[in-house]
């Protein structure tokens, strides 16, 4: 076992012990198919919970997308985005001839599955913005790849925009049906669709 391989099972531990990581497979069996995993986005740890709530058989290839001025911001937060979760860096701030979705096609392209939070940034406010196109553009390109709506309760109280430290609170992830671009569907509606089999994933009164 690698260092990368053993310092991910202690993470995986670690988030389960704090949040219980439960996943709950509503609509979809945890099945080794390439997917992508689109979740609302309220905290840095959001994907790191996908992460621990996957089968240990399906974390090997599944690859968090995450900010490269962040996640790179220092040599920790660099080798452990590198090494254990496999992470897709994207430029938050790009030149305009920069194509942000080539990191993503990449990854696809060589059959990984990744988890992306459409809003493209956090909200606060309980409920996920409305979703920018790349996720559209993704299923357009790559049809064959299940998209699967995902909802992250809690852990926006586990570590709050601005805090550092965790705070034990019980987390769920629970996925959803599978879904695709509709023939003949617009990319207005599409996301639209996209964003409430999201929400419809909430617990109920959460």
């Amino acid at each position: 076992m690698t260092r990368a391989e053993l310092a991910g099972k202690v993470l995986a531990f670690v988030a389960r012990l704090i949040t219980g990581a439960q996943g709950h497979w509503r609509g979809c069996p945890p099945e080794a198919l390439q997917r992508i995993y689109f979740a609302n986005h309220q905290s840095h740890l959001d994907w790191v919970l996908i992460w621990a709530a996957l089968p240990s058989e399906l974390r090997t290839t599944t690859r968090p997308i995450a900010a490269k001025d962040y996640w790179t911001s220092s040599p920790l937060k660099h080798w452990i985005t590198r090494e254990i979760f496999r992470a897709v860096y994207v430029n938050r701030q790009r030149t305009d001839d920069e194509d942000p979705l080539a990191p993503l096609a990449l990854a696809l392209e060589g059959g990984d599955s990744l988890v992306i939070f459409p809003e493209g940034t956090r909200s606060s406010k309980g409920e996920p913005m409305a979703f920018k196109s790349g996720i559209y553009h993704l299923a357009k390109q790559f049809p064959q790849v299940q998209l699967i709506p995902t909802w992250i309760s809690n852990v926006q109280r586990v570590m709050p925009k601005g805090e550092v430290v965790p705070v034990p609170i019980l987390c769920t992830v629970t996925f959803g049906a599978p879904m695709q671009v509709l023939p003949d569907e617009d990319k207005t509606n599409f996301l639209t669709r996209a964003r409430d089999a999201v929400m419809a994933l909430r617990p109920v009164g959460g």
